[in-house]
Parts: structure tokens; C-alpha cells; sequence
């Protein structure tokens, strides 16, 4: 199963990168980041809808889409994991994970997704949810295949 992480806004060389790097490297999935860059003109809502197109070109036939959003579900990781073992073993070819801009994203994105998550209560900075978005992939992985690292 392919994993994607689409995301607005390119990040550049930082902490976060390395982390989300040094994950999408060590996970046992084909896991891949895409990063779109959209122009700040327009309404909120209309950079919201240029957000969504731009996110949703990047679901592949099949797909499983999941969007990160604050009105999303929260989960624990084995939950987390639970979900990605059960799309896989249904043969689902590819998950994309999506993070919108810093508006969020739109109501008709929302209604697409199989699955609205939330990290919490909190407001996270984008980039740094990448890097929690690929841990807990990471993390769903060694879960699945029995790794220590969980318990670590």
C-alpha cells in the first residue's frame, strides 16, 4: 500500500524536515510527500477551494482519503494502525493523507474524506504536523509488524 502525504506550502531545510525524512526513509511502506504551493490571492474561501483541487489531485484511483482537520476524530496510535492493517489488508492500493493550508480546508473536502482526523484539541503548525503525521505512520508500521519500537 502507498501512502501519501499531500500537503500546502513547500518546507524548506529545517528540524521538522529531517524528522519527516528520516520517518518516510525508515517505514516499510512506500511513502511519499507531496507539497503544493498555492498563490495567497483571493477570499479565504476561494484559496480553501484552490487548496482542495490542488490536494485532491494528488489521490490515485482507489485511494482512502484521510484529512487532517481540528473537527477530525481523534485516535490513539494502535487505533491509527488498526485502520491503515485493515484498508491494506483490503487491498486498498494507496492512502492520502491531507494537510491543508493555514485556512483549512473546505466543507466539500471534509464530506470527500473517509476519515477526518484530528491531533487533538490544539492547533499544530502545519510543518510540524507533517513530522507527527509521518511518527505515527512510522509508529502504525512497527505496530503491525510486531516491532519493539511502540514500547520503546
Amino acid at each position: 500500500m502507498d501512502i501519501i502525504i499531500a500537503a500546502i506550502g513547500r518546507q524548506k531545510a529545517s528540524p521538522e524536515r529531517d524528522l519527516i525524512e528520516r520517518y518516510v526513509k525508515q517505514t516499510r511502506w512506500n511513502v511519499t510527500v507531496r507539497e503544493f504551493e498555492d498563490k495567497k490571492s483571493g477570499s479565504v474561501e476561494e484559496r480553501k477551494k484552490r487548496e482542495s483541487e490542488l490536494l485532491l489531485s494528488a489521490v490515485p484511483d482507489g485511494a482512502k482519503i484521510v484529512v487532517l482537520d481540528e473537527r477530525g476524530r481523534q485516535t490513539g496510535s494502535e487505533a491509527f494502525a488498526k485502520k491503515l492493517g485493515g484498508w491494506q489488508d483490503e487491498g486498498v492500493p494507496a492512502v492520502v493523507f491531507m494537510i491543508g493550508g493555514a485556512d483549512g480546508h473546505t466543507n466539500e473536502l471534509r464530506k470527500r474524506a473517509d476519515w477526518l482526523l484530528a491531533f487533538g484539541e490544539m492547533t499544530w503548525p502545519h510543518f510540524l504536523a507533517r513530522a507527527m503525521l509521518a511518527e505515527q505512520i512510522y509508529r502504525a508500521k512497527t505496530i503491525l509488524d510486531g516491532h519493539p519500537y511502540h514500547r520503546a
